[in-house]
């Protein structure tokens, strides 16, 4: 279910006459907020020069009109539509501008939410610039206001063609329309030009407008990737049910049940036409209150979506108790592993065998002993004999072990508190177990880890997990860019941030193509000197026009034959949340043509002290590799 429990659902009016009416319409209604122009739509303002220049009187209504509460919950300020400051006209691009800082000061006066900003095409460069000047303030005071800039996901060129052609006589803007270089085909690069000037601004949210002729699946993936705010839908899109109530078509329904997840508001505009406002509203809460229920990995994941966390270092660092324990809640994890345990015992005990021989299990990096537990039901279950070595270097972790053997496990299981690659054992392991893996596969330094270990493994002896491969695929996630800029610190590099990865529950993004395999890693590794250094080229077909902000990381591992763990989203292991995917940033956003190729190059680079990742793009541009040498971000060995 999403965050709140009912829609957050507004009502936009064309003009009020009385806001104070209007407002207590709509909420008897059922609806939120109302969205209403700061000034009247018509009131076209002189400030350089004509009759109204030194027009006497006030531009728009006083605030007292409503409570200071009212305004700043329950109003959202729409912009007059005849501004426009991008005209190749001088006087009419310095009026506009005049007007617009005039209505922006007023929202800012009057603490309003949000004001609704409409580019009415692609040339919107200067509208863009002038915006995002204001929202970042003079003089350090930032407005309160976000804005909303509003896209139709369609273009409708005709209904631009009306509106200019409808505006009064004599203006210079009548002649402009069909000199202007209008974008109409793909209204996506109106959005990504606004935002691209305001440099992704995270107080600059976007607002769509639902078309009747929905865009392709492709298109549709696209926008879900963007940080919609709201979505506006017009009354004529909806149809009569046999009842006489207002219905949306099945694929306006599932669209919007997409936009959902984001956890977006919707504003209902245009004429009534089924007997009541109330009942739009009322659809939207149905659609919303229906939606499927989340599966496992969801609603675990409630609250973190997006969260960017610095990946653990379980080497370098001692995990938390809470930590151990979100990990040992994961419904999938441990049973396949149990279950890969059985299995290798099944295979290396005959049944002729099973009362005589004695097969030595050792876990590494036993955690609060989960895998030990495991390793112990899966003998019993496969009605084998088993000892057990639980090792692992953190201290506190040992204090659990070390209780769990005195009060449950006995003689059956050894605690050894060392790390495992200091650990002499009095024998050799038949079966080796381990949960080093962290979202990347190999980024928790399983690798190293095991290589180390393998020492006192059999010659014949079986290593779960015995393989482990990790996946990357570019995509498209201006939210996280934006989290991501935000973050400095005085005493590191600059770029620091771009030039690591971050685990993160992956929500409001777009994958850009399917992610490819990039490193694997068998354990045990029969290398007289194993090289763990990586290094891969992958190349990407970009489907559409889009912005690349960096890569998502997934993995996938083989515990036992055909037993496996998956974090890919194609072969995601239901019920399975012990990891989010990783991201590694770029610095720059990279605007790529669709059908262009995206070449990504990619190192895992290890000296005796630390492991760390490098990366860049070499087409369509060359981009400057990220972390050289580790410069921000390093995992220690």
């Amino acid at each position: 279910m999403p965050a709140r429990e009912h829609i957050s659902c507004g009502l936009a009016y064309h003009n009020v006459h009385d806001i104070y009416d209007s407002l207590g319409s709509a909420s008897q209604a059922g609806y939120n907020f109302i969205v209403v122009p700061i000034v009247h739509p018509r009131f076209r303002r002189e400030f350089l020069a004509g009759k109204a220049k030194n027009r006497p009187g006030a531009f728009t209504r006083s605030d007292l009109v409503l409570s200071t509460q009212d305004w700043n919950t329950l109003i959202v300020g729409k912009i007059s539509p005849w501004i426009n400051l991008d005209s190749p006209v001088l006087s009419i691009r310095r009026n506009s501008e005049k007007a617009l800082e005039q209505e922006l000061n007023y929202a800012a006066h009057l603490s309003l939410p949000a004001v609704l900003v409409t580019p009415k095409d692609g040339n919107c460069i200067n509208l863009a610039r002038f915006i995002y000047t204001k929202t970042l303030g003079v003089g350090g005071h930032q407005p309160t206001y976000n804005v909303w800039v509003y896209i139709p996901m369609r273009a409708h060129e005709d209904e631009a063609k009306i509106f200019f052609n409808n505006l009064p006589n004599g203006t210079e803007e009548t002649d402009e329309f069909s000199s202007s270089e209008i974008t109409v085909n793909d209204t996506w690069e109106w959005w990504n030009t606004f935002r691209t000037v305001c440099n992704t601004d995270k107080k600059i949210g976007l607002v769509l407008e639902l078309s009747a002729d929905l865009p392709s699946f492709q298109e549709i993936q696209r926008w879900l990737g963007e940080p919609i705010r709201c979505v506006f839908v017009k009354t004529t899109l909806f149809s009569t049910n046999k009842k006489g109530f207002p219905v949306l078509s099945r694929a306006h329904q599932n669209l919007l049940r997409k936009m959902f997840k984001l956890d977006i508001q919707v504003v209902i505009y245009g004429n009534n036409k089924h007997m009541n406002m109330r009942h739009y509203h009322q659809y939207m809460d149905h659609l919303w209150t229906t939606q499927d229920p989340d599966d496992a990995l969801s609603n675990f994941a409630k609250g973190y979506e997006d969260y960017l966390q610095i990946p653990l270092q379980p080497l370098m660092d001692n995990l938390e108790s809470c930590t151990y324990e979100i990990f040992e809640k994961d419904p999938t994890k441990y049973t396949e592993y149990q279950r890969a345990i059985y299995n290798a015992l099944l295979d290396r005990i005959s049944e002729e065998e099973k009362d005589t021989k004695t097969n030595v299990v050792m876990v590494v990096g036993a955690g609060r002993g989960p895998l030990v537990r495991a390793a112990l039901a899966a003998a019993k279950n496969a009605q084998r004999l088993i000892k057990v070595y639980a090792v692992d270097k953190n201290p506190n972790a040992a204090v659990t072990l070390f209780a769990q053997q005195d009060e449950m496990w006995g003689d059956q299981v050894t605690v050894v508190a060392c790390d495992m690659r200091d650990f002499n054992p009095p024998e050799k392991a038949d079966i080796l177990v381990s949960e080093l893996l962290g979202s990347f596969g190999d980024n928790e330094l399983s690798p190293e880890c095991l290589d180390g270990a393998q020492k006192f493994l059999k010659d014949d002896g079986i290593s779960i997990p015995s393989s482990y491969t990790s996946y990357i695929v570019p995509v498209s996630a201006p939210k996280l860019h934006s989290e991501i800029a935000q973050m400095r610190e005085k005493d590191k590099h600059p770029l620091t941030y771009f030039e690591m990865p971050f685990v993160v529950h992956l929500h409001n993004h777009t994958p850009l193509s399917s992610p490819q395999a990039l490193f694997t890693f068998v354990h045990p590794n029969r290398v007289e000197v194993p090289d763990n250094t990586r290094y891969g080229k992958l190349s990407f077909t970009i489907p559409y026009n889009c912005t690349v902000h960096g890569f998502a990381g997934y993995f996938d591992t083989v515990l036992y034959k055909d037993i496996k763990l998956s974090i890919h989203p194609s072969s995601h292991s239901p019920g399975l949340f012990s990891w989010f995917p990783i991201f590694f940033p770029i610095k720059d956003p990279l605007y790529v043509s669709a059908k262009n190729e995206l070449m990504l190059h990619f190192w895992r680079c290890v000296s005796p002290r630390n492991v760390w990742y490098e990366w860049m793009i070499s087409k369509p541009t060359i981009s400057p590799i990220h972390n050289p040498c580790g410069r921000s971000y390093t995992i220690g060995l």
